[in-house]
């Protein structure tokens, strides 16, 4: 068995090392060293076009993340791009959802308590009571309960929160409200104080995070973005925190990575960024799951994560 590597990085001696560990009986190289020999697996994160075009050599390709627009993004260039009948293959989770459930849970609790604005009290040298906020007023509704969303939602339920979900088809997750489709979108963003987006990137969620959908949330609302930056039109944020509908907003993903310099988010204090390190890829978690599949597939059992290439997640 061999399995085919790719990280834009060219850091390759880690995860060659861990297969080689977790999954002993298969000969690990990198794509560079090995294109044009026929391998059974391929590892990738955001791999080139020239990758996986054409390939009739490989049983799956996994990718070392929970959102796959990495590679999906490649159809764009040429319809084409991805060896036909090949199963794309996300990550589960791999230790992902516990990070990211902790980051967002940070922001929540950190608006909540109204920690910003002691902080500003602090520099100017104030010392002075805040009306707190109920929590029983203080609805997040959490778009894109899989894998990942569905663990936040459940962790922001924990504290108390009322917390909603949305996503595109219908799902139940303990302690939470759920809605799905168009249809549900209306309820679920009515009167929301924090908006967390977790949704996967697709032709249909693209810019999804709009002036329109800014403004069905409650006056003075939050909103904290941990999937990626093309679901934000990031100009109506802007607008919108500016003008008093959104009070602030955490955003770990953006249009453009790193964020330019010359970006006016940077010059909004509202506005908290962090460089997209809410949930990063454990490396031992993530050989093992794709160990583990990787031996499911041999065997002729399924696996979780498949990747449904119409709806793109």
């Amino acid at each position: 068995m061999k399995l085919q590597l790719y990280v834009p990085d060219g850091r390759y001696a880690p995860w060659i090392e861990g297969f080689a560990q977790a999954l002993p009986e298969a000969q690990c190289v990198t794509w560079e060293e090995s294109q044009g020999q026929p391998v059974d697996y391929a590892v990738v994160w955001r791999p080139p076009l020239e990758m996986l075009k054409g390939r009739r050599d490989l049983k799956a390709v996994f990718n070392l993340g929970a959102g796959v627009d990495g590679i999906l993004r490649l159809r764009d260039t040429d319809p084409d791009a991805l060896p036909a009948g090949v199963p794309i293959v996300r990550l589960d989770d791999a230790g992902m959802g516990a990070q990211m459930a902790e980051y967002v849970t940070h922001a929540v609790l950190r608006y909540f308590r109204r920690l910003d604005d002691y902080a500003a009290q602090q520099q100017a040298g104030t010392w002075k009571f805040l009306k707190p906020n109920r929590r029983a007023d203080f609805t997040i509704g959490v778009m894109g309960v899989g894998t990942l969303g569905a663990h936040i939602a459940r962790t922001l339920a924990a504290f108390g929160f009322p917390v909603r979900g949305w996503s595109r088809s219908p799902k139940t997750v303990e302690g939470v409200q759920c809605h799905a489709g168009e249809a549900g979108q209306a309820t679920f963003l009515d009167g929301l104080r924090v908006l967390v987006n977790v949704l996967p990137l697709t032709p249909e969620t693209e810019n999804i995070i709009d002036a329109a959908l800014l403004n069905r949330l409650a006056k003075g609302a939050y909103l904290i973005n941990v999937a990626r930056g093309p679901h934000l039109v990031e100009e109506d944020l802007l607008a919108a925190v500016q003008q008093g509908q959104i009070a602030g907003a955490t955003l770990d993903v953006f249009r453009t990575e790193p964020l330019p310099p010359e970006h006016p988010f940077w010059g909004e204090p509202r506005i908290t960024i962090t460089p997209h390190i809410s949930a990063l890829t454990l490396r031992e978690d993530s050989i093992a799951q794709i160990a583990d599949k990787i031996r499911a597939l041999r065997d002729g059992r399924p696996i979780a994560g498949v990747v449904d290439l119409q709806r793109g997640y």
